[in-house]
């Protein structure tokens, strides 16, 4: 069996729009209001895809769930009198960052050896929390092969829990047996701590975890004050590399010292606050990107472009770059549009390690694939879309048709 992280990208959803329903995210709310254009944003998820496949690396994809969600509105009573924000909360095109689809253990790191994945519940957030039975059903289709995928159902409301977004694992290879880090936020802030601690506890028992090897960390509350509603926004890891910011977790030398005793050749990349400050980490997402093994054994960070645009962020790039670390290439991706809604590269993607011939072959991308998803895009996906049309019959149906349209092109006609 042929083990290789697959990079889940959500295509991004034809009625991607920018209602600022996500209290914490700062880009999400600052946008408010303004035109979103889901053809364009669509179109520049599809060609990061296509700039990884590019690279070497595997690609798979989720399809939009349906929108509006009219159940979630008919479980509110809707009645036309209902808050606006509960309307476009219907409409939201969230899932489209499937780093908050499910919590991902690979086989090597499991007791019974094969890859479990526990859908996210996102009940922190009322526009998220109707996500999670859609999401539900495109993994359970996509990782249906029982002897090599465990499908796990959301961990109970009480405890929010956010995903993948909050976890990293740490490994020689991505193949062999690894060290899982599950972190957590605690409440008390103007801005809500999303993952719970209990709710990274229990997927790490329902994946069956050896407790050596499943590490907690606190995230830092300033940290989520300052807008990293998750942990992605503040950190991320890829095989030994942990690439973090200086005020990423709670207790600073507690965390390092956890992981450095539980994974002794990790190798941690960090940026000082005098060089790039918090605020400025956050505002270009420098640590919402992708860091990827490329097939030559060396990283890369794909970062958006505002990354480019930071001239504190790209000094620090260039200086890393210029030194003997472990990332060796730093490719920036236009991802303008989800950006605005507060999703870097990091929150498009799912990761999973797992062999590719044991995925359903539907949900994998291929150059021939692309170039047909562009072209229904292209035709179907709304050009532009004002809030103040949320919950226009006539754009509901152009949503609906784009998203059928889609489900036809790659046979995926049991998720309409």
């Amino acid at each position: 069996m042929t083990l290789r992280e697959i990079n889940f990208d959500g295509i991004v959803g034809p009625s991607h729009n920018y209602a600022g329903l996500s209290l914490g995210n700062l880009a999400a709310t600052a946008h408010a209001g303004e035109v979103s254009h889901p053809r364009a944003a669509a179109l520049q998820g599809l060609e990061k895809m296509r700039a990884n496949m590019a690279l070497g690396l595997a690609q798979g994809f989720f399809v939009p769930l349906p929108r509006p969600n009219a159940g979630w509105l008919e479980a509110l009573a809707a009645d036309g009198t209902i808050d606006r924000g509960l309307v476009a909360g219907a409409w939201s095109a969230s899932a489209m960052w499937t780093a908050n689809a499910a919590t991902v253990s690979p086989s090597p790191d499991v007791a019974d050896g094969r890859c479990h994945l526990t859908v996210a519940n996102l009940v922190t957030m009322p526009h998220r929390s109707h996500e999670w039975p859609d999401t539900l059903r495109q993994l359970r289709l996509a990782f249906a092969d029982e002897q090599r995928f465990a499908v796990h159902g959301p961990v109970p409301a009480c405890f929010g829990d956010e995903g993948a977004a909050n976890h990293m694992r740490l490994t020689s290879d991505h193949g062999e047996r690894g060290l899982e880090i599950f972190v957590y936020g605690r409440s008390g802030g103007r801005f809500p701590a999303r993952q719970h601690e209990q709710a990274s506890r229990a997927v790490a028992r329902r994946h069956g975890l050896d407790p050596a090897r499943a590490l907690f960390i606190e995230q830092s509350p300033e940290a989520i004050e300052a807008g990293a509603f998750h942990n992605d926004v503040v950190a991320v890891a890829n095989e030994r590399v942990l690439f973090a910011h200086e005020r990423a977790f709670a207790d600073r030398e507690a965390a390092y010292g956890a992981i450095r005793a539980a994974f002794p050749g990790v190798e941690v990349v960090e940026v000082a606050s005098a060089d790039v400050s918090l605020a400025e980490a956050i505002r270009t997402y420098l640590f919402n990107a992708q860091l990827v093994t490329l097939p030559d054994g060396a990283m890369a960070l794909v970062v958006p472009e505002e990354c480019r645009e930071s001239a504190p962020v790209w000094a620090w790039c260039e200086r890393m770059l210029a030194g003997n670390g472990p990332i060796r290439r730093v490719i920036p991706v236009d991802v303008r549009q989800s950006m605005a809604n507060g999703g870097g590269p990091a929150c498009l993607r799912l990761r999973v390690v797992a062999d590719p011939a044991h995925v359903d072959p539907r949900f994998l991308l291929s150059d021939a694939k692309a170039e047909r998803i562009e072209a229904t895009i292209a035709r179907h996906w709304p050009e532009q879309i004002d809030p103040a049309d949320l919950g226009s019959e006539a754009l509901a149906e152009t949503v609906r048709g784009a998203r059928m349209a889609l489900l036809d092109l790659l046979d995926l006609a049991e998720l309409a």
